[in-house]
């Protein structure tokens, strides 16, 4: 190990023991002064701090100090240990096990720091990273993992000044945290177990200060990352507390527009997936086309094409494809959007195929359309269900409530924003999407919603009161249905999946803030309508 990474790591062992010296939490949060960064210190700040400058003096150690609560120490030197000595003294004063001391050796900014140290205070786990040698964490190399958008997790600043923006970026990733120490957060990407750390603070002086990455930095960098600022040039800051940034740290360069412009990921050329519903007839005739068709494209399928085809295929939920090519019904397709987050161009191999685009005789005009880009994507939101807590798979098309038992019916409540809008007994409940208003909620009379249409519909089925009609709500209503009688129900999510419900129990449904889309050629859905349903037998 270098020597000045052994400097650091007697010094991290000295605040350790420091630190543990505070006899109670309640101790380390004693406020005693204000430090240089503008902030209060607390008694574990000070002492953490202390520590570390008595051990320089005492071993002659050659290098100046730029710290959070005494700010610059001038000693006479060529290189400055900017510190922070606790990092996350919050979590530190709470009792959460995510704080470090975070020490980095450089010049005059974050691009020449040449040596970096963090130790997680709780843990014991050590990273350090020597410039052009590597980041290691406890002796062992780490490396940034490979960027997958499915699998997608980042830690994200909420602070109480983070910018609003911020929570529609969260809403978008399939995963995030927020730990509270930014040198943590960082060093997860850097050792490949988190994408990316998003720092953005409406105020200024809430921004990031340099002693709280200086470390970070070098760590993630070493470790194959990047640092942007939200202009998307490469990051930097000054050895200097006055200084305050928002920055983007990540694995691939290819995250920042999907972070701070909110655009979709967008791989060179798509990759296609093939799902197949094993009774359609001639399946395999129909897989073969398809295949044929996409000849020259990576192409992924699912189990049941996979054994039509005598291939190699994967689970549905595993397929990572951008556009999904069903054979199959309306069934199939939401099937498979429970299951699969891509685009779905639908091959009608049912009977109506409402939400296919192409029939089995269009395959290779339609796939020939696709590959040419020519065609438009139909986004559709879906329904959040909650259960006792737990959330359901959200539906595309409805949720329904319905009797457990042949010819029984069972009594309801339906609230909308917590206000009682209708009591009935019923065979069940629907409610439904503006997708699912032509399907289900239709054949009981609901009415048939546009898509642009930002509503649910709540339809009694078969209700005993001829009065009990469908109505319609703002898609931003909260909407409960309780099972008043103390006998059970089925909830069934888009005809495909089923829970039992007990008596008495209360179902909450919302809208999903996941979405649903579909490849769209010519025909407006006007034209759909009349095509697959007036027209239809």
């Amino acid at each position: 190990m270098d020597s000045l990474i052994e400097t650091l790591a007697a010094i991290a062992d000295a605040v350790k023991k420091a630190v543990d010296l505070i006899p109670t939490l309640e101790e380390r949060g004693v406020d005693i002064e204000m430090g240089a960064d503008g902030t209060p210190t607390s008694e574990v700040d000070k002492i953490a701090e202390n520590t570390v400058l008595d051990y320089l003096v005492r071993n002659n150690i050659p290098l100046n100090v730029l710290s959070e609560e005494i700010g610059y120490v001038d000693n006479g030197y060529d290189d400055i240990l900017v510190l922070d000595p606790i990092d996350g003294t919050s979590n530190c004063i709470a009792g959460v096990p995510l704080y470090t001391i975070s020490m980095a050796v450089g010049k005059s900014s974050l691009s020449d720091i040449h040596t970096a140290y963090l130790r997680n205070l709780t843990t014991g786990d050590s990273m350090w990273a020597i410039k052009g040698a590597g980041t290691f964490k406890n002796g062992k190399q780490v490396k940034v993992r490979r960027l997958d958008p499915k699998n997608l997790f980042m830690m994200v600043y909420v602070g109480n000044s983070s910018c609003p923006t911020t929570f529609n970026l969260i809403k978008r990733l399939p995963s995030s945290r927020s730990y509270g120490c930014a040198s943590i957060e960082m060093a997860l990407v850097a050792e490949g177990q988190a994408d990316g750390f998003y720092m953005n603070s409406e105020v200024h002086t809430r921004g990031i200060r340099v002693v709280d990455i200086a470390a970070s930095y070098l760590l993630l960098k070493e470790a194959g990352g990047y640092i942007y600022d939200l202009d998307g040039r490469e990051f930097d800051m000054p050895f200097d507390l006055d200084a305050r940034s928002n920055f983007l740290a990540c694995n691939s360069p290819d995250l920042f527009d999907y972070v701070v412009k909110g655009k979709p990921f967008v791989r060179p050329r798509p990759r296609f997936g093939l799902l197949v519903h094993p009774g359609v007839k001639d399946v395999e005739t129909h897989a073969a086309r398809v295949m044929k068709a996409l000849e020259g494209e990576d192409v992924v399928l699912d189990t049941v094409a996979a054994e039509k085809l005598g291939r190699k295929g994967v689970p549905v939920d595993d397929m990572d494809v951008d556009i999904m090519f069903t054979i199959g019904g309306d069934g199939t397709i939401l099937r498979t959007a429970i299951h699969n987050k891509a685009t779905l161009a639908g091959i009608n191999g049912g009977a109506v195929g409402f939400l296919a685009e192409m029939d089995l005789a269009d395959i290779e005009e339609g796939i020939s359309r696709i590959r040419a880009g020519d065609y438009t994507v139909d986004e559709r939101f879906k329904l959040d269900t909650f259960i006792d807590g737990m959330t359901i798979d959200p539906a595309v098309n409805e949720a329904v409530i319905h009797t457990d038992t042949i010819g029984k019916i069972r009594h309801f409540k339906v609230y909308v924003d917590g206000n009682l809008a209708t009591e009935v007994r019923a065979d069940g409940i629907i409610i439904s999407t503006p997708t699912g208003s032509t399907c289900y909620a239709m054949s009981l009379g609901a009415p048939i919603l546009d898509p642009s249409v930002d509503a649910l519909v709540i339809v009694p089925m078969a209700a005993y009161k001829f009065a009990s009609r469908p109505f319609v709500v703002p898609s931003s209503s909260k909407i409960t249905v309780e099972c008043v009688m103390d006998r059970g129900c089925m909830l069934v999510i888009d005809g495909q999946e089923e829970y039992a419900i007990e008596g008495g129990t209360r179902i909450e449904f919302s809208k999903s803030s996941k979405k649903v889309r579909f490849v769209r050629f010519d025909k407006d859905f006007y034209s759909r309508f009349r095509e697959k349903l007036v027209n239809a037998i």
